[in-house]
């Protein structure tokens, strides 16, 4: 994968080339968590205060820059599905993952578009969609087994409702509140619980939130799609 080495020539050109590397995944960063994964690169470029030639010169491909910028965040959100796997209630592993896993989603589009879509050539996101996918595996096994989840769902049911649902969290946020997401998950979650399976797993918590009204839950749908620039 290009990654834009650091330019040769004299020790000045070279921190040069250091800072503008480091200027450009800032800009970036901020970019794409307000336009998505598909904002230009001039806006990139012009926001880091270096020309086009300069950004193409250190990512010559838009995965290289997508890689630099996101994957401390990524790592982040396998290290919560270590801990998960290893947590002594297998309930309570899902529930916490899964909760981590969605405020990720809802920091910033660009995020949002990384673990919802499917981007080539980020050796990053090629590892977090395989890990978490292992993760689903193991919490849904365990699960099943010791009757704290349906034993006809399966891994696709799952990564398919959560790709679903975490899409429409940066409109829902943009909507409500910062944590409005917090209430379709618990549903999300409640609807993997067995009908009747003995032993029979705690009684959910109460709903968090409050509910959408019908215009806000209109809102939402109009802001649904590819992830762009906020409405000015």
């Amino acid at each position: 994968m290009g990654g834009g080495g650091v330019e040769g020539g004299t020790p000045g050109r070279r921190r040069d080339a250091r800072r503008n590397r480091e200027l450009l995944v800032a800009a970036a960063r901020e970019v794409f968590a307000e336009w998505g994964l598909d904002a230009p690169w001039d806006v990139i470029a012009r926001r880091a205060g270096v020309g086009n030639a300069t950004l193409y010169r250190h990512f010559p491909t838009r995965a290289a820059l997508v890689d630099a910028v996101f994957r401390d965040r990524l790592t982040g959100t396998m290290d919560a599905g270590e801990r998960a796997r290893a947590a002594g209630d297998v309930w309570q592993g899902l529930h916490t993952y899964l909760r981590a896993v969605f405020a990720t989603l809802a920091a910033d589009r660009g995020t949002n578009d990384l673990m919802t879509t499917r981007v080539e050539g980020v050796e990053a996101l090629d590892a977090v969609h395989a890990h978490n996918r292992e993760t689903m595996e193991v919490l849904l096994a365990r699960g099943r087994a010791e009757g704290a989840v349906r034993g006809d769902v399966t891994v696709e049911d799952v990564l398919f409702g959560l790709a679903a649902l975490g899409r429409a969290v940066p409109a829902l946020t943009a909507v409500t509140g910062a944590d409005a997401w917090q209430r379709p998950l618990a549903l999300f979650l409640d609807g993997l619980r067995p009908p009747a399976a003995p032993p029979a797993p705690a009684p959910a918590p109460d709903l968090p939130g409050e509910a959408l009204t019908a215009a806000q839950l209109g809102a939402v749908l109009e802001e649904l799609g590819p992830h762009r620039a906020p409405k000015a």
